[in-house]
């Protein structure tokens, strides 16, 4: 386009302005997000020609209210994403949990001042929340009691949702992993999408960046597994295997997270193969013989970096 009046018509290669009022925040936000030109012009000199701003100065101030608008709608759009949602989800049952045993103690400690047959824990709080107070102390005690019993119940509920929207998210890393454990490693990568694109070697010890950074500065050892311990393949496999079994693990749980990213289809194979493979680790405590840390392990790391 050459001239004012074609750029006006908002077509392919036009100004982001073109053919819109700046009046109507929406559509400028939309095509500051998809718009695109063959090559740079004079946009400012164009917009200032079409009426769209009344000076240079003027444009560059309408450029920068649609760039927050369009960039702060993106960002709203990825926070309602289903993985996001997940992620807060796992967050706030961490929260739920960690707030409710402190103050689960702390209830403890003040009932047991109170009333003589008083319990620990959680259930010691859920028991001393259906007291019938006597007087304003016993009030105090019996309310802080209520609201770890609440807490409880809340992160109750939060595992519940955990478990339903788990699978719904990312099938096959759900079924492998199990829904908790697959939407903590959704929620320490920040994402499906990041979680999809890190390397198996990065999977097998998220949840261990502590002892990750201490490796790193030669205070440790390396780490061989992070959260991803909770798993009954690394768990439940013999001290000298778990290295091995965490590393199968990893790999097909990062392809699992691919295939979840980019095509949400379940695939048998996956899990298959997993399978199969934990049996041979688990074959050698039957056979007598050690971990050399070789075998097939190169094998699952190739598989999980593919």
């Amino acid at each position: 386009m050459t001239d004012t009046e074609d750029d006006a018509e908002a077509g392919p290669g036009a100004g982001w302005f073109a053919g819109g009022s700046s009046d109507d925040q929406g559509a400028l936000r939309a095509r500051i997000a998809d718009g695109e030109a063959d090559e740079p012009r004079d946009w400012p000199g164009l917009a200032v020609d079409a009426g769209f701003a009344d000076s240079r100065d003027d444009y560059y101030d309408r450029l920068h209210e649609a760039s927050v608008a369009a960039t702060r709608e993106t960002v709203r759009e990825r926070e309602r994403a289903d993985d996001q949602q997940l992620v807060h989800a796992v967050r706030a049952f961490d929260d739920c949990e960690r707030t409710a045993n402190e103050l689960a103690e702390r209830a403890a400690e003040w009932a047991g001042s109170l009333f003589d047959d008083a319990e620990p824990g959680i259930e010691g709080a859920r028991a001393v929340a259906e007291r019938e107070p006597d007087g304003e102390l016993e009030r105090r005690a019996v309310s802080l009691a209520s609201r770890v019993a609440d807490l409880a119940d809340e992160r109750d509920a939060l595992a519940e949702t955990i478990e339903r929207t788990a699978p719904a998210v990312a099938p096959n890393l759900a079924e492998m992993a199990g829904p908790e454990l697959a939407a903590r490693l959704i929620a320490l990568a920040g994402g499906l999408e990041p979680l999809a694109k890190k390397p198996s070697g990065t999977v097998q010890v998220l949840g261990a960046e502590d002892a990750l950074f201490a490796h790193l500065s030669g205070r440790a050892p390396s780490p061989k597994h992070g959260i991803i311990y909770t798993h009954e393949y690394v768990r439940n496999t013999r001290p000298e295997d778990r290295g091995s079994a965490a590393r199968a693990l990893a790999g097909k749980l990062t392809l699992a997270a691919r295939v979840d990213h980019y095509s949400g289809e379940r695939r048998e194979t996956l899990h298959e193969e997993l399978r199969e493979r934990m049996a041979t680790i688990r074959a050698r405590a039957e056979e007598g013989k050690d971990d050399d840390g070789s075998g097939g392990d190169t094998t699952a790391d190739a598989e999980g970096d593919a």
